[in-house]
Formats: structure tokens, C-alpha cells, sequence
């Protein structure tokens, strides 16, 4: 199934349930300024992490009250649910939410709130480096734009620090196929991987086990004196940047191995 099918069929589920909770979530008759009623009741609900239940509450101002001061929240409120449910489908609801704020509300003053959590969802999709990494370069895609247009917000730590795990985990699955190439001696293949991983990302939490496995390949590979040379920056670069590493004992054994060479 393609992604468009995919969320055809979760909004036609969705609209569905949707049809059914609003007649539960009805506003009492006689009630003064229902909208905010409304939001209340469904601030309560999400802090129990009842999320469909606030769902109702917040889907009731988004639908029905479109001049509501309490509309924004509401929307982002909706999306917060959708990632508290944190199921396939509910993910990918989560993220046109977001979407959808993002395009009714440029300029509210939560649109970076919005644009992380648009982010955030995608990384709830993320898979294990071994597999397809769609949703992580989605998320690198979504926290780059919310860097450039939010430079001051107060979620930049945790932006950054989310960026941080999606790159590595982008690096981490580039790693592993210059690893299969390196344990099958194709060590010019394992190379281009290995360069490519620092070009990319040379912040890689990681990279210390990428500069031993680059090391090993280049002098592996043949017996130019170049490719030792490049060698040994390697085993030194590792040395120099990283206190503690599996790797610091057998890179000190090749460097005085090559330096004697």
C-alpha cells in the first residue's frame, strides 16, 4: 500500500470515530462560553492521557467554532493525541495536523511548537538503521526548517538533540553497509562508505568506530604508501578526539606498527 492509500484509508477511520465521540462530547445545554468549555474539559482529558476522549473535546472547537481564540490549541492539542496514541496510523494523523496548523497559522506565535512537533512525529516512524530511513531523513528534513525559522525558540535543545539521534541513526545505517563490505574484503567499497559517513556527518557519534574501520580498510586495501599514510590519520584522528573507545588499544598498536614502517 502507498502512503497516499495509507492515509486515505486512516482519515476515512478517523472521520469515522470522529462522527461517533462528537456525541459524547456534546456542550450542556445553557452553557456560556461553550468553546472554551470545551478546551477545558479536554486539557483535563489530555493530562490523563485519555486521548480520544480529548480528542472529542478539541476536535468539537476545531470543527465548530472557527473564531475561537481557543481554535489553535485546539488543532495542536488534536495532533498531541494523535502522537500520544503513537500507532501507525495515528502517527501519520499527527503529522497533517501539524501540516495543516502550519498552513491556517503561519505566524501564530506556536507555529514552532508545531513545526517540532510535525518532527517529533516522524521520529515516533523512525526504523532500525538496518531498514528503510524515510521517516529519519523526514525528520532531518522537518528540524532543519525548524532551525532556520526558529532560531529562538525555546525547544532549539531539544530540536538539536533529536537531530542529533536522526543523523546518527542515518549514519549508522551507511556505517553498517561499509561494515558488510569491510568483513567481506571488498575494502575499496568499505572506503567510499566510510568517507561518505564523515563527509555527511562528521559530528557522527560514532565516528570513532568509522575512522578504525576506514584505517583498517586503507591498509588493508593494497600496499601503497599513500593509503598507510592515510592510514595512520586516521588511527591518530581516533586517538586524538576519542578518550574512551573499544578501538584506542588497537589503534595505538597500529600506529607504532606504521610509524616503524
Amino acid at each position: 500500500m502507498t502512503r497516499r492509500s495509507a492515509l486515505f484509508v486512516v482519515f476515512a477511520a478517523a472521520l469515522t470515530l470522529g462522527s461517533c465521540a462528537a456525541k459524547s462530547s456534546q456542550v450542556p445545554e445553557g452553557t456560556a462560553d461553550a468553546d472554551q468549555f470545551l478546551f477545558t474539559r479536554g486539557q483535563a482529558e489530555l493530562k490523563e492521557r485519555n486521548w480520544l476522549r480529548a480528542r472529542e473535546y478539541f476536535r468539537q472547537i476545531v470543527d465548530n467554532y472557527p473564531q475561537s481564540p481557543y481554535r489553535p490549541d485546539s488543532k495542536l492539542a488534536v495532533g498531541d493525541t494523535y502522537i500520544g496514541e503513537s500507532s501507525t496510523e495515528s502517527l501519520l494523523l499527527a503529522v497533517n495536523e501539524f501540516r495543516e496548523f502550519l498552513t491556517f497559522y503561519p505566524t501564530n506565535t506556536r507555529a514552532d511548537y508545531a513545526q517540532y512537533r510535525l518532527a517529533f512525529a516522524y521520529s515516533k516512524q523512525m526504523l532500525a538503521p538496518g531498514r528503510d530511513q524515510t521517516a529519519t531523513r523526514d525528520v532531518v528534513k522537518e528540524l532543519q526548517v525548524f532551525v532556520d525559522r526558529y532560531p529562538n525558540s525555546p525547544m532549539t535543545a531539544e530540536a538539536r538533540t533529536l537531530m542529533r539521534e536522526a543523523k546518527d541513526r542515518l549514519s549508522e545505517a551507511s556505517y553498517l553497509v561499509g561494515r558488510y563490505y569491510y568483513r567481506a574484503r571488498y575494502y575499496a567499497g568499505a572506503i567510499d562508505r566510510f568517507r561518505e559517513v564523515l563527509a555527511a556527518d562528521p559530528e557522527y557519534t560514532r565516528r570513532d568506530t568509522v575512522y578504525f574501520h576506514l584505517a583498517e580498510s586503507l591498509r588493508l586495501a593494497d600496499n601503497k604508501v599513500e593509503n598507510r599514510a592515510e592510514a595512520l590519520t586516521y588511527y591518530e584522528r581516533l586517538l586524538k578526539e576519542f578518550e574512551v573507545s573499544e578501538h584506542l588499544e588497537e589503534a595505538r598498536k597500529r600506529v607504532a606498527e606504521l610509524k616503524t614502517q
